[in-house]
């Protein structure tokens, strides 16, 4: 069986760092959310106020902590919000000095051409996720998402959050601005959170549809095991 190696240190380190942040990000997310569970667009909002979005309160199985903790929720929230933050800024430093942006998700026009869109989805509806010819490259679904995240979701998340900081109020005022007020900062925190749980979601099925114990060892050595090819 062919061996390729896939993935460099910089994109293994980063992926592990990132997946314990936004579980955790996630869970004391919800758990903030339990102390005020609606959404509004604008400045204000509170009790009386209409909201666009009655959330549900999330059961402790899905909060980090389990019980109702507030402060404790905002302190592992606050902490991996870091994380997330100074990870991706030096993981965006590294690819862009290593090229691995310009090599690995550069999307071309041809990439976009309605026939190949759907040859790639007729690949991923027979479960074949890598071109036999190069199966280092990512696939334009996968590219497309990646760029998705690290461009839009995952910066979205980290300036909404910080718009809802006071102290970064008093040094970045044009912030709340920018997003059209705190709660709309709120809203938009809120729903990049849900595009990326989603994201993990699908992540995580492809990943076990494709081979769970190759794709996992590639992440920690590097190394991938090419599939074999059925015959005719």
């Amino acid at each position: 069986m062919k061996t390729v190696f896939r993935h460099r240190l910089a994109t293994r380190l980063w992926h592990w760092i990132n997946a314990v942040s936004i579980f955790i990000l996630i869970g004391s997310g919800l758990g903030i959310s339990n102390a005020h569970p609606r959404l509004y667009w604008g400045s204000y909002g509170a009790n009386f106020d209409p909201a666009w979005w009655e959330l549900p309160r999330f059961p402790s199985w899905l909060t980090i902590p389990a019980s109702y903790n507030l402060a404790i929720s905002r302190r592992w929230h606050l902490f991996f919000a870091l994380v997330l933050a100074f990870g991706l800024l030096a993981y965006m430093i590294v690819s862009l000095a290593n090229r691995h942006f310009a090599r690995k998700l550069r999307v071309r026009r041809s990439d976009l051409s309605p026939r190949n869109l759907m040859a790639d989805l007729r690949e991923h509806l027979a479960l074949r996720f890598h071109d036999p010819a190069h199966p280092t490259a990512y696939n334009i679904f996968q590219k497309l998402s990646y760029v998705a995240v690290i461009f839009i979701l995952l910066p979205l998340v980290i300036l909404t959050g910080l718009a809802l900081s006071p102290g970064m109020n008093a040094g970045m005022p044009w912030l709340l601005d920018l997003f059209g007020g705190r709660q709309s900062a709120r809203s938009i925190h809120f729903l990049c959170m849900i595009g990326l749980a989603g994201f993990t979601v699908i992540h995580l099925a492809l990943v076990i549809l494709a081979g769970a114990i190759n794709e996992t060892r590639s992440m920690i050595t590097g190394w991938w095991r090419v599939p074999e090819e059925p015959k005719p």
